[in-house]
């Protein structure tokens, strides 16, 4: 935990001259402190009137504090001034913010993110998958990527470290971390903030915190917030509008100071998010082979809406439905300070989710003879489906619950060597649930496509004789359960060798992880012909299993594993003057293997699946842990008395079984999920960010990355990696911000924001040649800007913030997401967020 804010002593010391000649090692770090000064600018003036110094964030990426600067790591802090200009409140928001990171909306859920750092992370988000970069709330580790798109009621501070994190935290992961740091109490005084939003779409945003001193050993903070926004789609069809989203969150932080020797910290954060996924825009229409698709997609086609360009109306065929997310947690942290060179500390923590994700995938023109969706269907064969009855409406559902302890014991020994010794245990249990029997599609035949369906199977010609088939229908009936448990022991340990004037430090860290993993899958699929006899009254005919193949019914079926790894690292720092320093590292870390619940085959025996490849395995053998070896350069420094700032680091990671999510051409839903053999990255990261004149500032982040799958063999024995490029790596991405302070008084200050991102190119999925390029996306730059009205004094203690913000300014059009196998369209999008205007009052005492 850590202040930046510049009124603290902490960056009192940062701004004088003291601080320029000290190592950076020896930053000196303040507790968090409640206060009624707005937030602290990325420039900090000195007191004495001279040219204004670049502000020390301060950390504990590494599990103790210590400056940004100081952290032989590559990473990105967000202090709560940079979070504020950027409009980021959230995990979603980091999207563009930081280059090598990308962040996509999961195809089914848009709270639901695919997180990629360096090109590491996952393409799917299952109850039985662990993502590649690890989430953390105040160190707690969030296990599912299901609602993570939800704004933080009281958010301080936000770091995200970039690649392999194999020994300090709470799960091994192989991409990296994000760190969510919320505020905490102060026994030192009341304080409250208010802040109103308004904007595009009618946003209205409302967040409150108050800190409420007790005594003078107990405070307690409350803060809420709400929020409500329209989505840039209209739905001109039955339901909801594509977008519309609303939200309140509500969080208490409790902090006693038992005695000298012991610190209690209390935390308890509740979500609640009703909204409605985007419809996917049809770009191109199918041409591929599509499987069972092939069957109607010129029905298909006929009813779906194509367009190049984003629409801003797009029409559902049955009612759209609301989606939901409910997310609540306890957190409960113990401090003991068991002597002066002794620090013991326990991080415990219970937390639920229920995410409900309606999804319509269907063409957008408002068909209801072409349906993609849950909805209640009352055709012939949802009549027979449904025993007698309509298939009711279904909203599959996530949910999961997770408890995590943790115990650290850090220090100092023989006064050069300190020291983080912990064990932590994580168990889970959870599932997805879409039940009873309900509608997945219906559609209708052309005539001219009888004569396949007929042929296919010759027994069904004869009591289809005299059957008309206008159409076809699909169902599911799954239930999905998972009982997990991780467990880890690790250490880490820095020494200071009496040598080089105590400017090299060596650190060895050691991890040994064990991983227990269970799951169960019950799933029916059912289909049916429909249609008319002799025009008595309308039927449907089951179509039995074997004429589509490649899809099994899963009764009970059980799948089990056990993985270990020991992760070792090592970090190499020498300080090569007071204000600059290099690092070396070489990092391992792994993720457990597991199962992917949306592979239609039982195993291996069940022989060629639905695209006639015989792939060699399924749902039970499920698979392999991935792991990494990484080595990385890097400098971090400050030059010309802090006003500049040059930070660089470059890295090589390989990748081994790296796990791979992919669909199962010709389906809409059914993937498989393998070990990739070999796989490379290669990479340079730039910072760099300068004072120019005494209250403008420029800065500029950069990333480069060459990532490469070597080999993927396939069960023939061949070399595909050519078919399996890595889908989130962008070569290029960079962040260019300008922060000026236009005018500066006694009545506060007039400060503008200019930030352009710019992400580049993304390969997407391919798996087959002629698949190759539909899920791409090119790069894009997005235009931002904020002009505030700062600190304007409201009596003896408030003062007020007004800004107004806009992002997209240029309203670039680009694609959030893309897919390949919807039945009607070849490549489709969620489009990502056009211009938007936004004014912000924040008012604090």
């Amino acid at each position: 935990m850590a202040t930046d804010n510049p009124s603290s002593p902490a960056a009192e010391s940062e701004t004088g001259a003291t601080t320029d000649s000290a190592p950076l090692a020896s930053i000196p770090v303040a507790a968090i402190e409640v206060s009624s000064n707005a937030p602290p600018t990325e420039a900090v003036r000195r007191p004495d009137g001279a040219a204004a110094v670049l502000e020390e964030v301060v950390v504990t990426a590494q599990r103790r504090e210590a400056s940004v600067q100081a952290t032989p790591i590559s990473m990105e802090a967000f202090s709560s001034d940079k979070l504020a200009q950027r409009g980021i409140a959230s995990v979603e928001d980091l999207s563009g913010n930081v280059p090598s990171m990308v962040i996509e909306p999961h195809p089914l859920s848009s709270t639901t993110l695919r997180i990629s750092i360096r090109g590491v992370g996952v393409t799917d988000a299952q109850v039985t998958q662990d993502p590649a970069v690890g989430i953390y709330l105040d160190g707690v580790y969030l296990a599912r990527s299901a609602g993570l798109a939800l704004d933080l009621a009281d958010l301080e501070r936000i770091e995200v470290l970039r690649g392999p994190q194999g020994t300090l935290y709470g799960r091994n992961t192989t991409g990296g971390a994000v760190n969510l740091v919320t505020r905490r109490p102060s026994v030192s005084g009341f304080s409250m903030q208010q802040q109103i939003s308004v904007g595009s779409r009618d946003q209205l945003t409302a967040k409150t915190s108050f800190n409420l001193p007790i005594t003078d050993t107990l405070a307690v903070k409350l803060a809420a917030l709400g929020s409500r926004q329209g989505g840039f789609v209209e739905n001109t069809g039955p339901g909801g509008d594509f977008g519309d989203r609303e939200e309140q969150a509500y969080r208490l932080d409790a902090r006693w100071n038992a005695s000298e020797r012991l610190t209690v910290d209390y935390a308890y954060d509740y979500s609640d998010l009703g909204y409605y996924n985007y419809m996917f825009q049809s770009i191109i229409p199918s041409n591929t082979p599509h499987g069972m698709a092939d069957l109607f997609k010129p029905y298909a086609q006929s009813e779906s809406v194509y367009a190049t360009q984003r629409l801003s109306s797009l029409a559902s065929g049955a009612p759209y439905e609301q989606s939901s997310s409910q997310i609540q947690g306890h957190a409960l942290v113990l401090t003991a300070p068991l002597m002066p060179d002794l620090e013991a500390k326990y991080i415990g923590a219970y937390r639920k989710l229920i995410d409900n994700q309606y999804a319509d995938l269907g063409g957008g023109a408002g068909s209801t003879g072409y349906r993609v969706d849950t909805q209640a269907y009352d055709g012939p064969a949802g009549l027979m489906a449904g025993g007698g009855e309509p298939t009711p409406l279904v909203i599959p559902q996530v949910y999961q619950e997770q408890w995590s302890h943790e115990l650290q014991l850090s220090g100092r020994a023989f006064e050069r060597v300190e020291y983080i010794l912990g064990a932590y245990h994580f168990s889970e249990k959870g599932g997805e649930h879409g039940g009873p029997t309900h509608h997945i599609f219906n559609t209708k035949l052309d005539p001219s496509q009888l004569n396949f369906l007929l042929d296919a199977i010759p027994g069904l010609r004869d009591p289809l004789r005299d059957l008309v088939l206008p159409g076809l229908a699909a169902f599911w009936d799954y239930d999905i359960a998972i009982d997990n448990s991780a467990t880890a022991l690790f250490g880490q340990f820095t020494w200071t060798p009496p040598v080089l004037d105590d400017r090299l430090r060596a650190t060895l860290g050691l991890r040994q992880s064990w991983d227990q993993r269970s799951a169960r899958k019950d799933f029916i699929q059912t289909q049916y012909i429909e249609g008319q006899i002799a025009g008595i009254g309308l039927t449907a005919v089951p179509i039995p299993g074997a004429l589509f193949g490649g899809v099994d019914d899963f009764v009970d079926v059980h799948a089990a594993r056990e993985d270990r790894n020991f992760s070792p690292s090592f970090n190499l720092q020498f300080d090569v003057t007071p204000a600059a320093t290099t690092y070396a590292s070489y990092a391992t870390a792994y993720k457990s293997g597991g199962f992917n619940t949306r592979d239609p085959q039982i195993s291996a025996a069940s022989g060629a699946a639905s695209d006639g490849i015989n792939y060699g395995f399924g749902f039970v053998e499920g698979f392999k842990p991935e792991t990494v070896r990484s080595l990385e350069l890097g400098i971090k420094s400050n030059w010309l008395k802090r006003r500049l700032r040059l930070n660089g680091a470059v890295f090589d990671s390989r990748y081994r079984d790296m796990q791979t999510n992919f669909m199962i051409s010709g389906t809409i839903s059914d993937t498989k999920a393998r070990n990739a053999g070999k796989a490379s990255m290669r990479g340079v990261e730039l910072e760099a960010a300068f004072v120019a004149l005494r209250n403008l500032i420029l800065s500029l982040q950069y990333a480069y990355l060459d990532a490469r799958v070597e080999e993927v063999i396939d069960i023939n024995g061949n070399n595909v990696a050519n078919l399996y490029p890595f889908i989130a790596a962008p070569p290029h991405s960079y962040v260019a911000t300008i922060d000026w302070t236009l005018l500066r008084g006694g009545w506060g200050k007039l400060r503008g924001y200019l930030n352009y991102q710019y992400v580049g190119d993304r390969q997407g999925f391919v798996i087959t040649e002629d698949k190759r390029g539909l899920t791409a996306i090119e790069g894009y730059g997005l235009l931002n800007a904020r002009l505030s009205l700062a600190e304007l004094r409201l009596g003896s203690r408030g003062k007020l913030d007004l800004s107004v913000s806009a992002k997209n300014i240029l309203d670039v059009e680009y694609p959030a997401a893309a897919v390949d196998n919807l039945p009607h369209a070849d490549r489709a999008v969620v489009w990502g967020e056009p211009r938007a205007y936004g004014l912000d009052l924040v008012y604090r005492y």
